[in-house]
């Protein structure tokens, strides 16, 4: 019997209704349950072909405990060691490298010297930096945020430069980003599942977080809802995220990508609405089905993004074939071009 597991927090709707739904599925030798950990040995396998995370970002000892999972086999969604090397100034660069349109961006040393270290730990710092080429590089407004930060933590508008040296005295060890403000007619995010399946919804980061996907307006012009997947699935293709969400603020027309670094991204209820949640509970339970049939005993299991594939190989990073577009669920004032999943039966509160 191959198992599924999923790895969570205090999240409940989503991860509770994907193991229902691979469990109302039925499908042979595979079953799906919450992960359950009592012990952890070197290179001791968890007993699981598949287990999605949602919680390591938070946990040290969880993402630890993933790679020796995937080391001994198991199909980790998304690869820990991949997550564990990724941020968000890292993606930006990558990003313009296979030509996806991003915000100007600048990385802000700390505050504060990390603890252990100090002022001659940052001999190779010019002190102080060239503020004024960076100011003007990155133009104001602007938006600071911590550059692996994420669920909008420490993250501030700025009107100038003596905003940002307020702000910023504040931030303490937070190494940070300073990143153009993109003044947008248009705002999308978009969940992909498995570098294929995408689901654009119309999103506004101005609303309180409960209402960001409820939004009115024009339907989008179906040109544009192709590029954005275009970009969608290049940016997860070539960062190799298995799940993952993108972030598009479009300016004058064109897409810009503001967040692509979302690997355990917001998939509860009562803030994606009951369509979008449809539509992600049954697509990743159809894709961790999937890697479950595909999963192999004794064998690396994991997703590895076209950029680690190209540096491996030697070969160039923009690769000659544009990728596979697969079909898209449009937002709701878009036409459906995907039918929504049949909402799953839903399972008795728990005491």
């Amino acid at each position: 019997m191959k198992k599924i597991g999923i790895l969570f927090g205090q999240e409940r709707s989503f991860p509770e209704a994907v193991i229902e739904r691979i469990n109302q599925k039925a499908e042979k030798g595979i079953t799906a349950e919450a992960v359950k950990i009592d012990k952890i040995f070197q290179n001791a396998p968890l007993g699981y072909s598949v287990i999605i995370d949602r919680i390591s970002q938070d946990v040290p000892f969880y993402r630890a405990s993933l790679k020796n999972a995937a080391i001994t086999g198991t199909a980790v969604i998304n690869n820990p060691f991949w997550w564990s090397a990724d941020e968000k100034f890292f993606n930006n660069a990558l990003a313009e490298q296979i030509g996806v349109p991003v915000p100007k961006t600048a990385l802000i040393p700390s505050r504060e010297h990390p603890t252990g270290t100090t002022s001659e730990s940052f001999s190779n710092l010019e002190m102080p930096l060239n503020w004024d080429a960076i100011f003007e590089y990155v133009g104001f407004p602007a938006y600071m945020k911590p550059y692996d930060g994420g669920g909008w933590r420490d993250v501030y508008k700025l009107h100038n430069k003596e905003d940002f040296f307020d702000k910023h005295s504040g931030t303490q060890q937070l190494v940070m980003l300073l990143q153009e403000e993109i003044i947008f007619e248009e705002y999308f995010r978009c969940y992909c599942i498995g570098g294929k399946h995408v689901r654009i919804m119309q999103y506004d980061p101005r609303n309180p977080h409960h209402l960001r996907y409820a939004t009115e307006g024009k339907s989008p012009d179906p040109k544009l809802l192709k590029t954005v997947e275009e970009y969608t699935l290049k940016l997860c293709q070539y960062l190799g995220y298995d799940f993952n969400t993108v972030e598009f603020a479009v300016r004058n027309g064109v897409p810009i990508a503001i967040d692509f670094c979302n690997p355990a991204p917001d998939a509860d209820i009562k803030s994606v609405g009951q369509e979008n949640f449809d539509w992600v509970v049954e697509t990743t339970a159809n894709y961790a089905i999937e890697r479950a049939r595909a999963q192999k005993d004794g064998q690396d299991n994991l997703t590895w993004g076209e950029y680690i594939k190209a540096s491996v190989g030697g070969k160039p990073l923009i690769a000659k074939a544009a990728p596979k577009v697969a079909k898209t669920a449009a937002p709701k004032k878009a036409t459906e071009t995907e039918k929504a999943p049949a909402k799953p039966k839903k399972a008795a509160p728990k005491k």
